[in-house]
């Protein structure tokens, strides 16, 4: 069969003989990112179009989409499908991205005509400062979300817990009236930092995992999920207080003494601040990673330019709001400061107990580093039998072994499911009411009972239970 020619190369195509040259071709995404915001990267093809085509296995598209994955920042989701040119095959990754600058493999490079160019200090500082400076607010946008969409539970929660602290004042407790006030709706139609702050959707993700040692090689446990920022915090601080361990003293009193290896209320400052301050519309997962020696929280938002955490800490210095409705939302019920003051409460708490704490970043995130087991009372010296999980949080308490599984109590779980069975519309605040327990233990309890699920949405919604 004689060649199939599919044009020729440009500022926006770039076609790659095989994926011999993957590196190659990751590259050229790059570069074209960096000066049109979109294009087409083709493997199988030559340089002047034609189609040679290449074999393409189980694994080639896989290969080519962790690859784009691992070696471009920020992070890109392309679309990779296998194409026919006659009895030909080809890969074709279309791709788009408005994020620019873009790097590949660490290296911040720009298409001129149909070549990658290496991008000079200047332009590559002036598109940064661009991004961090967008004058489109993401969070004032409308969504595609609506008031009857709100997660009623962590409405409520959050309502009361802001009334508790004094910092809001509103006449009624109307879902539509609260959001028009707090500047988070217009009309029936939530914005952006509405939908992110109290709608159960994708539009917040929340990744964790426990490795076995100090790298990310064997990892003991992973864990997914999407939803409210309110929500996805407190499964990040319960998840980190169940991945510690607790330490037990006893003074000659009734009451025995627990203590957390790493301050509890430095852990959710650290959560809080991941979710509040990152680049929401990158679709970056915030991170908690339990290592052995330490454990990261990790925020996709890059760190101001010209200032340090460091100044943060030390200095008086000004907010710098990257996300102001949702910060300000989290204010109001004390979830969060404004006065640049996390970074100070996280150093001074840990300072107080005695743990090393950490931060960094690059030009694509920021992390939190708490070192485990470095505390007053924690050195080899420490009796194991006097060390247990025990997962405190605001409303109720989380027993646990040291082996990092949770022992809900088996009656808690019968009841659990008798209630079910009776309203399979019950909410998660009722569950609580009637075992008289937190919503947070509520939450433990459902995650440890992989047979209770909650099917379909809205009014519509229910719980199952599997096998009845």
């Amino acid at each position: 069969m004689a060649y199939v020619n599919i044009g020729e190369e440009n500022e926006q195509v770039e076609f790659k003989k095989s994926t011999g040259e993957l590196k190659e071709g990751v590259i050229s995404i790059a570069s074209i990112l960096n000066k049109h915001d979109s294009g087409d990267l083709y493997f199988g093809v030559k340089n002047n179009g034609d189609v040679i085509g290449q074999e393409i296995s189980d694994t080639t598209t896989r290969d080519v989409s962790q690859a784009i994955r691992a070696n471009i920042k920020p992070p890109i989701y392309p679309t990779i499908e296998k194409q026919h040119y006659g009895d030909r095959d080809v890969v074709h990754v279309k791709f788009e991205g408005k994020r620019r600058p873009y790097v590949a493999y660490g290296i911040p490079r720009i298409r001129i005509a149909d070549e990658d160019t290496q991008m000079d200090q200047e332009l590559y500082r002036e598109m940064l400062n661009a991004r961090e400076n967008r004058t489109d607010s993401w969070e004032t946008k409308p969504s595609k979300y609506h008031i009857s969409d709100i997660d009623k539970e962590v409405f409520d929660g959050y309502l009361r817990k802001a009334r508790q602290v004094g910092r809001i004042s509103l006449d009624s407790d109307d879902p539509q009236y609260v959001m028009t006030k707090l500047e988070l709706a217009d009309g029936d139609t939530l914005l952006n930092a509405g939908a992110a702050l109290f709608v159960n959707s994708g539009i917040n993700e929340l990744q964790m995992a426990r490795f076995a040692s100090d790298e990310r090689l064997t990892f003991n446990d992973i864990k997914r999920y999407t939803g409210s920022i309110l929500d996805l915090a407190d499964k990040a601080i319960v998840y980190v207080a169940d991945a510690m361990d607790w330490r037990v003293e006893f003074d000659g009193s009734l009451e025995r003494k627990e203590f957390p290896e790493i301050p509890v209320d430095a852990v959710r400052e650290a959560v809080i601040n991941a979710f509040g301050h990152r680049i929401i519309e990158s679709g970056q997962s915030v991170e908690v990673a339990v290592y052995k020696s330490f454990i990261e929280i990790y925020s996709p938002g890059k760190f101001p330019d010209d200032v340090t955490p460091e100044q943060f800490i030390n200095e008086i210095r000004k907010p710098i709001r990257r996300n102001p409705l949702i910060t300000r939302t989290l204010y109001y019920s004390k979830d969060m400061e404004s006065f640049a003051t996390g970074l100070k409460r996280i150093s001074e708490a840990c300072g107080k107990a005695g743990v090393k704490v950490e931060f960094y970043g690059d030009e694509y995130g920021f992390t939190v580093r708490f070192y485990r087991h470095c505390g007053e009372g924690w050195g080899d010296s420490q009796t194991k039998g006097n060390t247990q999980k025990n997962v405190q949080s605001d409303n109720g308490t989380l027993s646990g072994t040291l082996n990092g599984t949770l022992n809900p109590s088996d009656e808690q779980k019968e009841r659990l499911k008798a209630l079910i069975r009776q309203n399979s519309k019950i909410t998660r605040k009722q569950m609580a009411d009637s075992l008289d327990v937190s919503a947070r233990t509520i939450q433990r309890l459902l995650n440890d009972m992989p047979e209770i699920h909650f099917t379909g949405g809205g009014r519509s919604g229910h719980w199952e239970i599997d096998g009845e």
